[in-house]
């Protein structure tokens, strides 16, 4: 997981929230109490000056109203002699001015030059033109560079401005008070800044400390590790989140491996379902696919099937879209046949939808049609056959009865024929439906095996001395037996019926003067038996339809030797009954190789089973 900066840690933020939340808040008290104070020294004062100054104005006011005699000295002396008596450090210069705005007297014994001039100050003419007090004037002193502070007080003699007094005060020191209290507060606003960090840090490592843990425990939960908890250090609201983080923890491991057993589950199943299971998402592409639905599509990795539009993988892009697959409500077939080899899927679809109704995806289920489709359409070519090969010698017996009916009975000479070609199509009947019944008993498993011991080569011979003592064609038997005995346990009567099946067809296509020829190889577990012709042969597309049901190579010939195309079926069960195989080799022109095989162990002493 990514690392956290160190300015973007909840621990950092918190320290200087809280510091900033201070600072701000001294620097407000600060403000306040610095203007505060500096306003109360402000009055102060200015009262201090004002209530001295009164004196000063009373003193002045005296004097410039008193009548005087000879004796008396001048205004200008009585007027020094009071500024004289006035001392103060907070005064830098007291001025009395008379009505014309002349100096009359002056505290500042360096500036007697200026008794008897006239004063420019507009300060001092708009205070004795107006009769009021000027407000207080702060300002710079040319000659020290301090702050001072300067006003005018008008002095009256009722309503009458008789004069002014001008001061000049030293307020410079009530500024380094305020600048030495600053300095204090700025001390104090720094240790206090100090501590708090400090404390800040502490309180902040008691609140972020928990967090720290459930941060840490989440990381550990989103790699799948639930079994470190998350330390309660109080009961506080985070002490209770903690302890909720906890419980939610557990909560989650029970879903995890509730959710990961299921998975394991749905994985199983999925592995062992012989059908191919292909789910989607809600657009449509490929986002799960099993190990049968790979097979059964040709597909030997997923990565060429996963994310692409499941009509596509299908092959149905060209008929269907996503929506349309979709809301298909019956399996789809879907033919992947090739001219050699047959192959059809049957695809099923249901969508998985949410709660709301939300369509979340489709499931798609595959399952292999094809030897449905070969079983549906062998039993409609077998009914297609059976019907056929009833309804031939059923007609044929109507026609023929039908002419008895009319009056043929009578004719001695035809009625026996017809009575003979009905005969020989009702055994005809007998046979087919005696086949059919056999058939039907091996395809339910309705019969029994009842085997015995003989040996082979003897009980072979037997039944080619039988055909050859009874053949009417000229036909040679060749015979390539081994000399060792073959002793095997088998169903006498159901073998004997599958040699004569094939001795029959071999016989039946034999051209005059041709061989036959009969040969039995020992292996390893089992001897194989062949029985092979030089008639017309089969071509090699149908050699392996041989032992289908009602499959003939020539049927007019077959049907004239009362055949009826269900010899090479049955022999084919009951050797499949026997455990062996059966096939056919043919070549056209050439002639047909029938092959089977039977099972069979020698004993230790070399006897043979």
């Amino acid at each position: 997981m990514k690392k956290v900066g160190i300015f973007r840690s909840i621990h950092v933020k918190f320290v200087l929230i809280y510091v900033l939340l201070i600072l701000i808040a001294m620097q407000i008290i600060g403000l306040y109490f610095i203007r505060g104070l500096e306003s109360t020294l402000k009055t102060n004062f200015t009262e201090s000056i004002a209530d001295r100054m009164s004196l000063v104005e009373f003193s002045v006011r005296e004097e410039l109203l008193k009548e005087r005699t000879e004796d008396d000295p001048t205004v200008e002396v009585s007027l020094n002699n009071v500024l004289s008596g006035f001392d103060s450090q907070d005064v830098n210069e007291i001025r009395v001015i008379n009505s014309h705005s002349r100096i009359l007297a002056t505290s500042v014994l360096d500036n007697k030059s200026m008794i008897g001039q006239r004063s420019l100050d507009d300060v001092i003419k708009r205070t004795i033109a107006s009769g009021t007090s000027s407000e207080n004037v702060i300002q710079l002193d040319e000659n020290t560079g301090y702050r001072v502070m300067i006003r005018v007080i008008p002095v009256k003699n009722g309503e009458e401005v008789i004069g002014a007094i001008y001061v000049d005060a030293n307020i410079e020191k009530m500024f380094k008070q305020m600048e030495e209290i600053n300095q204090i507060l700025a001390g104090g606003t720094a240790a206090s800044l100090t501590i708090t960090v400090i404390l800040g840090i502490f309180i902040a490592q008691t609140m972020t400390r928990p967090i720290s843990d459930m941060r840490r425990q989440a990381q550990e939960m989103a790699k799948g590790n639930f079994s470190r908890k998350v330390r309660v250090y109080g009961d506080d609201e985070i002490g209770q989140l903690a302890v909720a983080f906890n419980h939610l923890t557990n909560r989650l491991q029970e879903s995890h491996e509730l959710t990961e057993a299921e998975r394991r589950k749905l994985t199983s199943v999925l592995e062992n379902m012989t059908d191919g299971v292909i789910s989607t998402d809600r657009k449509g592409r490929v986002v799960l696919i099993n190990e049968p639905a790979l097979q059964m599509l040709g597909v030997h990795d997923d990565t060429h099937i996963l994310n692409r539009p499941i009509a596509t993988v299908l092959g149905l892009e060209e008929l269907y879209t996503f929506e349309d697959l979709a809301q298909q409500k019956e399996s789809l077939a879907l033919d992947f046949s090739t001219e050699d080899q047959p192959y059809i899927l049957r695809a099923s679809f249901s969508i998985t939808q949410k709660e709301t109704g939300f369509v979340n995806g489709l499931i798609v289920v595959l399952h292999d049609n094809t030897e449905q489709e070969k079983v549906d359409m062998e039993r409609r070519e077998f009914v297609s056959n059976v019907s056929h090969e009833l309804r031939t010698p059923l007609t044929t017996m109507r026609s023929y009865l039908e002419a008895l009916a009319d009056g043929a009975w009578k004719n001695e000479e035809i009625a026996p024929s017809f009575l003979h070609v009905t005969q020989t199509e009702t055994e005809r009947m007998i046979r087919l439906v005696e086949d059919l019944l056999k058939l039907s008993r091996m395809d339910s498993q309705e019969y029994e095996l009842t085997k015995e011991w003989v040996e082979f080569n003897q009980f072979f011979n037997f039944i080619i001395d039988r055909f050859e003592l009874s053949k009417s064609q000229n036909v040679n038997f060749r015979r390539l037996l081994p000399p060792t005995d073959l002793f095997v346990e088998i169903d006498t009567d159901k073998m004997t019926q599958v040699i004569d099946n094939i001795i029959s067809n071999a016989l039946k296509y034999s051209p005059d003067g041709g061989d036959i020829y009969f040969e039995i190889s020992v292996l390893e577990k089992y001897f194989k038996v062949m029985i092979s012709d030089e008639g017309m042969g089969i071509s090699p597309n149908n050699v392996n339809r041989i032992f289908e049901r009602f499959y003939r190579a020539d049927r007019a010939r077959s049907r004239a030797m009362g055949g009826t195309g269900l010899g090479l079926a049955i022999s084919r069960e009951m050797i499949i009954a026997h455990g062996g195989e059966i096939w056919a080799e043919s070549e056209e022109g050439k002639g047909t190789t029938i092959f089977f095989t039977l099972p069979f162990e020698m004993h230790e002493d070399g006897e043979w089973d």
